[in-house]
């Protein structure tokens, strides 16, 4: 099974994936069990001419290995050594670990999702000149980390009422709250149980709570998802799977929401600019190159570093097929990705809205008692591009266009075509209208902007519905097959007409306002009137009540050859 040498080794050693100190009650200070204030004194930078800079157990850290030459200690011909950087790398998953380094001044730099380093910004309130600045972006998870749910939960929304366990410290809770919020619902819908660790079927984890018959679903890192699932099928039961159990979804789809970065004290930064700008361009260089290496896998130069990755994050230097797939669980986001994430004011999932989106569901649960300034580090990136190859790369259609219409119409075809929604809703127009100005719905075309680019391993499907009552009344009246097979295909002519005309007019939007939408993740239907919500409208509300068209996000991750190879 994919990764499960993962969970031995995790389970071996005791280390945890994003681990910290857990604790059981919403309203506590989320990074101290007590519930007040870290006691460790604020100590200022002590410089040693060796920086520490924390590694955690995440595909993307193997860029920081890289660039470190493959060892601890940076070695000589690097990229940091060429940068005139003279770093010392450790592996350090227990976040609380991290920042208590990071107070003491044994390290300057955190190493953590977005999630997490609002965590930190909470822990550190009153210490204002260890202010975090977000420097980097290591990637998206993009297949690392999922939501497994027991049988009779088909979208988010059937978790209202439910239990949930997840780790409280950890990097899902983000993830949690932005798909309840997607939903409809809010933390007060569902019954959080907090666990003090993340891995495994043993201990305080979401996974060993998942077993339980009161835990209804669990945020789970993929190895533990594809072991409740039997390899992310359905659970069997056997081994370490739950009995019906399914993976609901993966950041593979919602591969907008966890992010990894690093982040960089203030009074360091203020000290020490050059040297963190060096340590961001070598890492941008970095990943360059370990793409290529990727692309080179069967070369001798990607064996060593695998090898090499593998032996500094998961501890044996044989887990380097693990490492790869840690690796692939990620999306890299580069120089590219990084002006996105840090500069483009019309990137939905930038750096601002992510620390705005965090800490106001994070204030909701208890786990920050106020806003807290987390900073951008405002660079000018033009200044990072030498030495890179691919700064210039342009982005390319996501979807098979070709791939994705027979996966939708195979789900119209199949008995629960509602298996893979994760979230929809409706816009309703009157009667002969054909026209879908975005004057007369704003609001919905923005929430579709935000779910694209949310869950970008999402299709999101508009669907056209059409009111039976014309075809009713020519069938009352007895008229011909012919002519009612004509009357149901005009309809569907029609309602396949209003659903492109919702897309083309959501798509020039978007671009009104700079944002750009992928064409190829939307899919038109006209399902004309086969599908009425009041098969024989009474009223004019239930007649107007059928004239609709659906936006559903469908999860498409089991689908193979759906997505463009790069």
């Amino acid at each position: 099974m994919r990764f499960r040498i993962i969970c031995l080794i995790f389970a071996v050693i005791g280390l945890f994936f994003y681990c910290g100190d857990g604790n059981q009650a919403g309203g506590e200070d989320s990074m101290n069990p007590s519930g007040g204030d870290i006691d460790i004194n604020a100590q200022g930078y002590s410089d040693s001419g060796i920086v520490r800079v924390p590694l955690i157990t995440w595909g993307a850290d193997l860029i920081t290995v890289y660039a470190n030459g493959g060892t601890l200690k940076t070695s000589q011909g690097s990229l940091f050594q060429k940068y005139n950087l003279n770093m010392e790398l450790f592996r350090e998953d227990d976040f609380q670990k991290q920042i208590n380094e990071y107070i003491s001044g044994k390290s300057p730099y955190l190493r953590g999702t977005m999630g997490m380093i609002n965590m930190a910004a909470e822990s550190i309130k009153q210490y204002p000149e260890l202010k975090l600045v977000v420097i980097f972006q290591h990637s998206w998870s993009a297949g690392g980390d999922a939501l497994v749910v027991k049988p009779g939960i088909k979208a988010v929304k059937d978790l209202k009422g439910k239990s949930i366990a997840i780790q409280k410290n950890g990097p899902h809770l983000a993830y949690c709250m932005k798909l309840l919020s997607d939903a409809g619902l809010s933390d007060k819908d569902v019954n959080i149980v907090w666990t003090n660790d993340l891995v495994g079927p043993d201990g305080d984890t979401p996974m060993a709570k998942f077993y339980k018959s009161n835990i209804d679903a669990a945020f789970v890192i993929i190895p533990d998802a594809l072991a409740l699932t039997s390899s992310g099928t359905i659970g069997t039961g056997a081994e370490d799977s739950v009995k019906g159990a399914v993976i609901l979804l993966s950041t593979k789809t919602a591969n907008r929401i966890i992010s990894d970065v690093y982040a960089v004290r203030k009074d360091y930064f203020e000290k020490n600019r050059d040297s963190v700008k060096n340590f961001v361009h070598a890492l941008f260089i970095a990943e360059e190159q370990v793409r290529d290496l990727f692309k080179n896998s069967k070369s001798e130069s990607f064996k060593k570093f695998i090898t090499a990755g593998a032996k500094i994050l998961l501890d044996s230097s044989e887990a380097g097929a693990d490492m790869a797939g840690m690796f692939y669980d990620a999306e890299m986001s580069g120089f590219q990705g990084n002006v996105k994430f840090f500069s483009d004011k019309n990137f939905l999932r930038r750096f601002e809205r992510l620390n705005e989106e965090i800490q106001t569901s994070f204030s909701r649960l208890g786990i920050m008692s106020g806003r807290r300034e987390v900073l951008n580090a405002n660079w000018d990136y033009n200044e990072f591009r030498s030495g890179l190859v691919y700064a210039d790369n342009v982005e390319v259609p996501k979807f098979e266009k070709d791939t994705v219409a027979a996966v939708i119409t195979k789900r119209q075809q199949t008995a629960s075509p509602e298996s893979g929604e994760l979230f929809s809703f409706e816009i309703f127009f009157q009667p002969n209208q054909h026209e879908f100005s975005a004057n007369l719905y704003r609001e919905q075309f923005d929430k579709v902007i935000d779910f694209s680019s949310t869950y970008g391993g999402a299709i999101i499907t508009i669907e056209g519905h059409s009111d039976p009552m014309g075809y009713l009344r020519k069938k009352k009246e007895g008229e011909t097959e012919v002519l009612l097979k004509k009357i149901e295909q005009a309809a569907k002519n029609l309602s396949l007409s209003r659903a492109n005309s919702v897309r083309d007019e959501l798509i020039q939007f978007a671009r009104d306002k700079g944002i750009t939408l992928d064409p190829s993740q939307f899919a038109t239907v006209g399902h004309g009137i086969e599908k009425p919500v009041y098969a024989l409208p009474q009223s004019d509300k239930e007649w107007l009540a059928n004239m609709r068209v659906e936006f559903k996000i469908i999860q498409i991750e089991a689908e193979e050859n759906v997505f463009k190879k790069l």
